[in-house]
């Protein structure tokens, strides 16, 4: 199984710490058939993907088998700002695997974290609904909920593209993440009607 280090991942402050407990417990009521969770937001920098790698710990810290499956393949910021830096030279990601180019288990990468793995997107790319939409999605998502106990997904905003529509048909349920004093009522009640 390949291998990567995920190099930045601050510690959080004890409140936001227990704001994570919280959410990993909640999501533990749900239900042992919620499995895969898709995580958006109405707007860019919301905090999603800050979500995710927090939620990837500390369902991790719980003992579960987490992967988190980085989907936002137009402009990814778990690859910039948490320093992901992997083992050899050679690495894919879900955008090469959509495009037919590896295997799935080539882009399912195990993390210096205990318990987490994490599918990168790769690289980047502007078709990715033509990508997220293809064949070989579904069979991937199954995949991963067959072998990991949680599969975090996260998704680009969807107030801004369809992608996290697409992606959201292979979920179990959805984290829509709002900024404090941030949007309107009405925007965040569509994205959630989408979903």
């Amino acid at each position: 199984m390949p291998c990567l280090e995920i190099g930045y991942l601050p510690s959080l402050d004890f409140a936001s710490n227990e704001a994570f407990n919280t959410l990993a417990t909640n999501i533990s009521y749900c239900g042992n058939d919620i499995k895969t969770i898709l995580v958006t937001s109405r707007y860019a920098y919301e905090g999603k993907s800050f979500t995710c790698m927090n939620l990837l710990r500390t369902l991790a810290s719980l003992q579960k088998r987490v992967v988190l499956l980085d989907a936002d393949l137009r402009r990814s910021q778990i690859m910039s700002q948490h320093e992901i830096h992997f083992q050899g030279e050679k690495h894919f990601g879900l955008a090469h695997y959509l495009a037919g180019m590896c295997e799935m288990e080539d882009i399912v990468y195990q993390t210096n974290v205990p318990n987490a793995w994490l599918v990168p997107i790769g690289r980047e790319v502007n078709s990715s609904l033509q990508l997220l939409s293809s064949e070989r999605t579904r069979p991937l998502m199954e995949a991963l909920r067959q072998h990991f106990d949680v599969v975090i997904v996260d998704a680009p905003p969807a107030g801004l593209i369809v992608d996290a529509v697409e992606m959201a048909k292979y979920c179990d349920g959805a984290l829509v993440v709002v900024s404090y004093n941030r949007g309107r009522r009405k925007d965040i009640g569509e994205v959630v009607a989408a979903l």
